[in-house]
């Protein structure tokens, strides 16, 4: 059967070529393209080269060229309608039905671009009369001269109420027609449809082909309430799968290896008169899954511009989500936010190129946005708030369904939520500096005796919890292995488990997995599965290892058929104990700093009664190794 070239576009537009060659070929980047070695002729040297950009690949060694239908034929013998039909199949779009209803609504399509491309020449046209004096005008006074004018087909819509429809008529068009398309407006209401448009400048909207689909059109009347006024979606329009200027963005995002995506197509424009060809911007909606598909093709990392005001920041969170759902490996965006009140045009006309490279140079990457937005709302200055934060970035970072960029992603909020805590800044900082200076001043008390009748025990001195050690405390690998070797106490327990501050990264790293498996809801969660889960990650040997740490006496807790209420127990005990060591911690830096600032009595023996409760939790332990 025969496809129409609106099928098979719209198949090319959802898979790249990359990842149909790339089944078959060992592909490698090579700058804005993929190279490989021929599937044609045996090679040493790659001479086969991917260009997702521009959807083909081409051979130098045997000649060959194409997209991925003609890949399909030549590779694996398939015919046309075998190979549009797996690859429609890969895409997610139902195979047309060949009948005289589809043949026919075919050809009206092609009847509909002729429609759409008559008003354009009709409004470039009317642009340069007397009528569009005023057009005219405007276009200059933003900066929009002859050159702009004529590379986006800039034109004007009359104020009269029939004056598109008159012309349009005499050229044979039907009323139906002009209705179809949106050019009319239409109503059981309305005797007579009349132009959509009036007393516009008018922004042609084509698709990636070049060809007009629909209209922007910008008032010239300071009493009309809508400003800015798109096409309606139409048999040819669907503004949450196009982008504003694509058809000639493509050449230029592929030369800079970036597309910079703005809020409206006057934008647009503005960055085109000032050398950003590489521009493009949503057309009258929020962001949506396939135009971010559609920029992911032209570039790996998109810069998303937007207006530095309250409505500009919500549609960059708006964005934020959209890609946060639809992340891959190697697939990103930035953000680049403008002044308080300026938009890219307002940036243009000011401060001209130089200006907008400067606010692009400092786009910032998604996890940066991320989190601004969760931060921005107060002060995280409690553990109440932090442990709010945190449930909430955990949600968020849940939704991000590739498995490696979702730890990686884990991972950087934890750091930064451990930035936020004072105590686990002042904690980490004598970590750092015992292992830089072993028996150096920690906290203002020497393991050497750097103050006189300050000094810490010698049992004291040797406390992790005291030192910062840095290795992974026995504690924590108890409570880890406890965990991971009894998954059913995740169930009930998973959030006072997510809660807790390991000093270990292994630790860290391995309730990550953990949680991943309650959170992912896969029905019950076996040791099995966990471990499955851990040899993927690479963090089995880690897992062994703090086994090896734990207490001689708390070893019970890896026996597969230990008493359930006796090991639930002990774990509550072991994390009451973890969350009242870092309290003591903490409470023993405020009294260093309390005796630094007064050598009261009073003061040094609060510092002696936080010692002694130290050793109390940690010196038991340090007993217990030695047996």
């Amino acid at each position: 059967m025969r496809y129409s070239p609106s099928f098979l576009e719209e198949i090319r537009n959802r898979i790249p070529v990359s990842t149909v060659v790339g089944r078959r070929v060992s592909l490698k980047k090579a700058g804005k393209e993929w190279k490989g070695l021929s599937p044609f002729n045996a090679e040493k040297t790659p001479s086969f080269y991917v260009n997702d950009q521009k959807q083909f690949y081409h051979c130098f060694s045997s000649g060959k060229h194409g997209d991925i239908f003609t890949f399909l034929m030549e590779t694996e013998g398939l015919s046309f309608p075998e190979a549009v039909e797996r690859l429609a199949n890969e895409a997610g779009i139902a195979l047309p039905v060949s009948t005289r209803e589809e043949r026919e609504t075919e050809v009206k399509r092609k009847t509909l671009y002729e429609v759409m491309e008559l008003s354009a020449q009709y409004f470039e046209a009317n642009l340069k009369t007397g009528v569009g004096a005023k057009a005219r005008e405007y276009l200059e006074r933003r900066g929009m001269g002859e050159r702009i004018q004529k590379q986006f087909r800039i034109g004007y819509a009359s104020p009269e109420r029939y004056a598109l429809r008159d012309f349009l008529a005499s050229k044979g068009v039907p009323v139906e027609m002009m209705i179809e398309t949106g050019m009319l407006v239409a109503a059981e209401d309305i005797k007579v449809p009349y132009d959509r448009f009036r007393e516009r400048v008018m922004f042609p909207i084509c698709d990636v082909r070049g060809r007009v689909i629909a209209f922007g059109g910008r008032t010239l009347s300071p009493d009309v309430p809508a400003k800015y006024l798109n096409s309606p979606d139409t048999p040819l329009f669907n503004k949450g799968h196009l982008l504003y200027n694509h058809h000639l963005a493509r050449n230029a995002a592929h030369d800079r290896g970036t597309v910079i995506a703005v809020e409206g197509y006057v934008d647009v424009i503005a960055l085109n008169a000032i050398g950003f060809a590489n521009a493009v911007a949503p057309l009258g909606t929020a962001l949506t899954e396939n135009q971010l598909g559609l920029l992911w093709r032209m570039a790996d990392e998109p810069i998303l511009c937007f207006d530095g005001d309250k409505a500009g920041r919500r549609a960059a969170y708006r964005a934020l989500d959209v890609a946060l759902s639809t992340l891959s490996a190697g697939k990103s965006i930035r953000f680049a936010l403008l002044p308080d009140g300026q938009d890219p045009d307002d940036v243009a006309r000011s401060g001209g190129a130089e200006a907008f490279e400067r606010i692009i140079a400092g786009a910032k990457p998604m996890v940066d946005m991320l989190w601004a937005r969760e931060t921005e709302s107060g002060a995280y200055d409690t553990p109440e708030r932090r442990a709010a934060l945190e449930v909430r970035f955990r949600e968020v970072v849940a939704g991000i369904r590739d498995e490696t960029l979702k730890r990686f992603y884990r991972d950087e909020i934890r750091s930064r939520l451990n930035a936020l805590n004072p105590y686990q800044q002042s904690y980490q900082k004598g970590r750092d500096n015992n292992r830089r200076y072993p028996g150096s001043n920690v906290g203002g008390y020497s393991s050497g005796g750097a103050k006189q009748g300050m000094k810490a025990s010698p049992q004291l001195a040797r406390s992790q919890l005291f030192i910062g050690g840095g290795s992974e405390s026995p504690r924590e690998s108890m409570i880890i292995c406890a965990f991971t070797s009894h998954p059913e106490l995740l169930q009930s327990m998973a959030e006072q488990f997510a809660l807790l501050d390991f000093d270990a990264a292994s630790a860290r790293s391995i309730r990550s997995v953990l949680i991943d498996c309650v959170a992912q809801g896969e029905g019950y969660v076996t040791e099995d599965i966990i471990r499955n889960r851990l040899e993927r990650t690479g963090l089995l040997t880690a897992f062994e290892h703090l086994k090896t740490r734990i207490h001689f006496g708390d070893k019970w807790v890896l026996d597969p058929f230990a008493d359930k209420i006796r090991l639930e127990d002990a774990l509550k005990q072991a994390i009451t104990l973890h969350h009242r060591a870092h309290t003591l911690h903490k409470e023993l830096r405020d009294a260093h700093r309390l005796l630094a600032e007064d050598e009261s009595e009073e003061n040094f023996a609060r510092l002696v009664d936080l010692q002694n409760q130290i050793l109390s939790l940690d010196g038991a332990e340090a007993d217990i190794d030695k047996v």
